[in-house]
């Protein structure tokens, strides 16, 4: 049923209406939107609008259809043109014209940019419960390998040795600063558009602030044509799913390479991973490649909907249609990955071995001579010219840095003394790296319980926002 043809002669073309139609992609909004006429109802009623009596009657057809929606029994049928339309036929089969008053004071306007934040909220939260069990694997993951020497990696070339726990426990750390973002997105999301009617408010005596805090809300909206109109909080959100979609991506990227057969270091858990229809040796990391690919996706729905937003002028404008379908598709698209993500991270082995004996190749233990030597009053610039040709020497004889000679040490420079030999290990390069955030065994450990207690608080956090909502949601 249309909600807006009172003036038109005709109904609009099918075309027009096809183009129009909103209903197969904003249906996933009707319980929030009978929550928002439900707090509107309340309104209403304290304003004299509606009896008593009358706001009983809808507010048991509000709940009837509230059970409906959820079991699938009440589902929108092709003439309905939106999700608002949609649930006033179904008061009006339950209620006559009597369904029809909850119009009254309340724009679709106000209405759609009311339950978007709702789903938003909800949604985000879902996805930050979700991070948070990722973190927790690949912690447990970092701790199982916090002893673990590993090639350290900066350009794709060996670099200098790490503990593999390290490397596990820096996706969790990126992980968290989403975590952190969605909370500081939450405390700035929860302002209700609700009665800023199509754009200048209303003349009946309304009460948006208790339509705020009865939704969960903490204010109202200031400015009644900034309410139809924001989407501010949608594009933040958008923004925080991309920003979590391209950590996802790099850490699908590392599994992909750790998988190879040219590192051989990760052995992926059959469960998730898949095989070839032509290669039957074939094992693929494709749960790791598709969080790789569908970043893109994760991206270009923040791009389309910030292009779409930059020239609206004034108020509401039917372009701001166009932004469900991408927050739609990356909240759904997150809620694929994640799970998927946390299983793989879960039931990966990694081969100590094979990352221990790669460790100090590639003459990754360069650095330890120009420390050596710094720490014996050598300047530094001076210090990474004599350990470079420390480098260039075994190149030219093909042997590692601990594979020098004293001659050939004292022969590069006389500051280089036997004792050298002392930070040429993995382990002595290692176990000196004990600044704050270092991967020295001791500094990981560390870092790996403090932020596990950091997540145990945002987990703590995510949950009882969770509950509040839900409980909200029922009222």
């Amino acid at each position: 049923m249309a909600l807006w043809g009172g003036r038109f002669s005709e109904s609009p073309a099918d075309a027009v209406f096809a183009l129009s139609r909103s209903i197969q992609f904003d249906w996933v909004l009707a319980p929030y939107d009978l929550r928002s006429s439900m707090a509107h109802l309340t309104i209403l009623e304290k304003a004299g609008l509606i009896s008593s009596g009358d706001s009983q009657l809808i507010r048991k057809a509000l709940h009837e259809l509230r059970a409906e929606v959820l079991g699938g029994t009440f589902l929108p049928k092709a003439e309905d043109e939106d999700v608002h339309s949609a649930l006033e036929r179904g008061l009006t089969e339950k209620l006559g014209s009597l369904g029809g008053s909850l119009r009254a004071g309340r724009s679709r306007n106000d209405q759609v940019a009311t339950d978007l934040r709702l789903f938003t909220i909800d949604n985000l939260l879902q996805i930050g419960r979700s991070l948070v069990e990722l973190q927790m694997a690949l912690l447990a993951k970092a701790k199982e390998y916090s002893d673990a020497p590993a090639p350290g990696f900066t350009h794709l070339q060996h670099a200098q040795p790490v503990i593999f726990g390290h490397e596990l426990a820096k996706h969790a750390h990126a992980l968290q600063r989403d975590s952190s973002r969605i909370q500081s997105w939450f405390e700035r999301s929860r302002v209700s558009p609700l009665g800023a009617g199509a754009l200048a408010g209303s003349s009946l005596a309304l009460d948006p602030l208790a339509s705020a805090a009865d939704l969960g809300f903490t204010s109202a909206s200031a400015n009644s044509i900034d309410a139809v109109s924001d989407r501010d909080f949608l594009v933040e959100a958008l923004f925080i799913l991309a920003l979590i979609g391209s950590h996802l991506s790099r850490m699908g990227e590392e599994w992909c390479l750790w998988a190879s057969t040219e590192f051989g270091w990760a052995k992926l858990d059959d469960a998730f991973a898949t095989g070839s229809s032509i290669m039957p040796q074939k094992k693929n990391p494709d749960i790791a490649e598709l969080a790789r690919g569908k970043a893109g996706r994760l991206i270009g729905n923040l791009t389309s909907v910030l292009a779409m937003l930059k020239g609206l002028p004034f108020a509401y404008n039917r372009d701001l249609q166009e932004d469900k379908e991408p927050l739609f598709d990356s909240l759904s698209t997150l809620n694929l990955i994640l799970p998927a993500l946390t299983g793989m991270v879960e039931t990966t082995v990694f081969d100590r071995n094979k990352m221990a004996k790669s460790a100090p190749t590639g003459f990754s233990l360069a650095t330890e001579i120009a420390d050596y030597l710094v720490r014996s009053g050598t300047p530094f610039a001076r210090a990474h010219e004599i350990a470079g040709e420390c480098v260039h020497t075994c190149e030219r004889r093909g042997i590692e840095l601990h594979e020098l000679s004293d001659s050939e040490l004292a022969q590069i420079d006389s500051a280089l003394k036997p004792d050298v030999r002392l930070v040429l290990t993995v382990d002595g390069a290692l176990s000196s790296r004990t600044t704050f955030g270092g991967t020295a065994p001791s500094s990981v450990t560390s870092q790996i319980n403090s932020l596990l207690l950091e997540i145990s608080s945002t987990q703590d956090w995510f949950t009882s926002e969770s509950n509040r909502f839900s409980g909200m949601m029922g009222a």
